[in-house]
């Protein structure tokens, strides 16, 4: 009851929110005086967030993993029917803060932190679990500034044992590639994330890492900041024994971009079936996810 009040909730924001648009005009003589500023202050300038960014703008930036632009998502999800109890897990806030970087006028270093705070329930149990920090898992991509059709980034990624307890965490130090590419033909965001990690230290009494993680997103932006979105993480523990490998979520849900006085936000709801399971250990049969994301788009250069 109390995750379908959220998903009524979702909705009522999403639909009865007005996109509005910015409270001033744009500066009529804002060419004059950029070409009277100093190379240090059109520089500073650039590097302030755009107010006045349009929804289109945002919703291609927003489907973008290696956009200019700063975005802090927040987001809820619940991990349902876990166990010969149907226990459910919830993520109660995953907060994924992504930071690019101008290196050079040719490259970016897009950050990427993921971390969570998340009840783990005793699946063993009707009742009881355990609340607390998951590991943190940071990603750096390096991706051309002038991007062409194609746009890509890669680099490493890590998963730091921050775990507060060991059922939350995997108690080792991983290491692994990530790369992302996508294009962005019209009103669709076509693309595909997969990442590898490898245990190389920590507890010797805790299994090794081996697993890799696939998304894949669609989305197809629609008027006033709407969009459909598809965008599962399927992930593989290749340590796994055989039948045990797979997790497989299919599904999608609506989003929107939208302002709050003249905050950009980015809202969805998303709901996942899992397609595929893992045989004998015990996993999800669907997932419900919710999100906010505040977001401070960089004005274009030029």
């Amino acid at each position: 009851m109390q995750n379908l009040s959220k998903l009524v909730l979702l909705f009522a924001t999403l639909f009865s929110i007005p996109l509005a648009a910015s409270a001033q005009e744009p500066n009529p003589n804002f060419n004059e005086e950029l070409d009277q500023e100093t190379p240090q202050q059109q520089k500073q300038e650039a590097q302030k967030p755009d107010a006045k960014a349009s929804a289109g703008d945002l919703a291609k930036a927003t489907q973008n993993p290696v956009a200019s632009l700063i975005s802090v998502p927040l987001q809820n999800f619940t991990d349902f029917n876990i166990g010969p109890f149907g226990r459910d897990r919830n993520t109660v806030l995953q907060f994924q803060p992504v930071v690019p970087i101008q290196l050079s006028e040719n490259w970016n270093l897009i950050t990427r932190t993921i971390g969570a705070l998340v009840y783990q329930p005793n699946i063993a149990q009707p009742q009881q679990g355990t609340f607390g920090l998951t590991d943190i898992n940071p990603s750096f991509f390096l991706s051309p500034a002038r991007a062409g059709k194609i746009i890509w980034g890669a680099g490493p990624t890590f998963l730091l044992p921050t775990a507060s307890d060991n059922v939350l965490g995997t108690g080792k130090l991983s290491i692994g590639p990530a790369i992302v590419a996508l294009v962005q033909p019209g009103k669709w965001t076509i693309g595909v994330l997969v990442s590898n990690l490898w245990s190389v230290a920590g507890s010797g009494g805790r299994p090794d890492v081996n697993s890799m993680t696939l998304q894949y997103f669609i989305n197809y932006n629609l008027k006033k900041g709407y969009y459909l979105s598809s965008a599962p993480i399927n992930s593989a523990n290749w340590n796994a024994p055989s039948g045990n490998v797979w997790l497989v979520p299919v599904g999608g849900g609506i989003g929107r971009i939208m302002r709050l006085g003249f905050q950009p936000v980015n809202v969805s709801v998303q709901a996942y079936g899992n397609a595929k399971r893992p045989d004998t250990f015990p996993s999800p049969t669907w997932q419900l996810k919710f999100q906010m994301a505040f977001l401070y788009p960089k004005k274009p250069n030029g």
